[in-house]
């Protein structure tokens, strides 16, 4: 998010600093949907140190770029202060059109996401990998959870991107797929129509990109530090590994179970107690995590990832919701444009 150095208010100035970056960086930055905000995007890595890495690069240069012209950035999955004024949605085409078609859901608070994708270039593996994460959305919600703060109040929840975002069509998480082709019959009614333009405005909490040959995973709330974003990416590519080279998911949690499991995690975060459909008992998501971390070590150790995946016990233990709720409003905006630009381990 672009925020006002002065008052640390939302800077509706996207397109501005877009134009005003260096050419190295803009090839790293894109607009989206509303004027406060822009996308980071990294390239593609072998492995998660690399991508940290290069994020950490990219958020000190940007905040080095913001500086002279009295801007300041930070990262969370809501911008926790009140927003006075309309919301500007950004002048690029496909923004335009997003917000034609969603009217006052486009001007609605902006909302900021981890996307992590994940490169699969058989469809048929990607559907795999695709039903598998899908199981995983709660887990990785509540670890995620960093917007418990909107129009300057404690709105109860862990993740109030999700309880916004959710507004939009196409949202939540996607049926179970047999195949690719059931996921291609699935939405073409909708694009050989002309509804949507193209698979990208589906915006499930796991997708499959065919332009990309990937799968991206949207569910997380937008981390505050380097760190934890590691973390995140970390666990999404070893369970993606676990489905391609592990054992296959014993069984697939039905669509009423996992909507109410998104709920809670959404809700209540790292404290969160999620339904398990087997034991048909409630069970802390610090449970779930653990042994979820159990069945992802060896695949981390493959993808050499472990230091990164174990951060997962922290988020466990106290997520980035938590940890605005403990530095207060107040003093909150202020304290993530410090995260956002401190090195990985702070």
């Amino acid at each position: 998010m672009l925020l006002n150095g002065s008052d640390l208010s939302l800077s509706q100035s996207s397109e501005a600093v877009l134009a005003r970056l260096s050419e190295d960086l803009r090839r790293h930055t894109v607009p989206e949907t509303h004027a406060a905000v822009i996308e980071l995007a990294t390239g593609i890595h072998l492995d998660v140190a690399g991508a940290a890495a290069e994020l950490a690069t990219l958020r000190a240069e940007l905040t080095r770029q913001l500086r002279p012209v009295g801007l300041d950035a930070a990262s969370t999955g809501t911008y926790p202060l009140s927003c006075p004024g309309q919301t500007r949605v950004t002048r690029g085409e496909r923004y335009r059109m997003i917000a034609d078609a969603m009217r006052a859901l486009a001007r609605r608070e902006p909302t900021l996401a981890l996307h992590v994708h994940v490169g699969i270039p058989d469809e048929e593996e990607a559907i795999r990998v695709l039903n598998r994460l899908r199981g995983a959305v709660p887990v990785l919600l509540a670890l995620s959870a960093n917007s418990p703060f909107c129009q300057g109040r404690d709105t109860g929840f862990a993740s109030t991107r999700t309880v916004i975002f959710q507004g939009f069509p196409r949202t939540g998480t996607a049926r179970r797929f047999a195949n690719y082709a059931d996921y291609v019959d699935a939405v073409d009614a909708m694009i050989a129509s002309g509804a949507l333009p193209d698979p990208s405005f589906l915006w499930w909490d796991v997708r499959p990109q065919p332009a990309l040959g990937t799968v991206e995973v949207r569910v997380m709330d937008s981390q505050s530090t380097i760190a934890d974003s590691a973390a995140m990416i970390a666990l999404v590519q070893s369970l993606a590994r676990l489905e391609l080279e592990g054992e296959p998911a014993h069984r697939d949690v039905g669509p009423e179970v996992l909507a109410e499991n998104r709920f809670l995690a959404a809700r209540d975060g790292s404290n969160a107690r999620l339904i398990d459909p087997i034991k048909r008992q409630l069970v802390r998501v610090g449970e779930l995590a653990e042994a979820t971390l159990a069945t992802c070590r060896s695949h981390a150790a493959a993808l050499g990832c472990t230091a990164e995946l174990n951060q997962i016990h922290s988020l466990a233990t106290a997520n980035g919701a938590d940890r605005q709720r403990e530095a207060g409003l107040v003093e909150l905006v202020s304290t993530l444009v410090e995260r956002f630009a401190a090195p990985i381990g702070e």
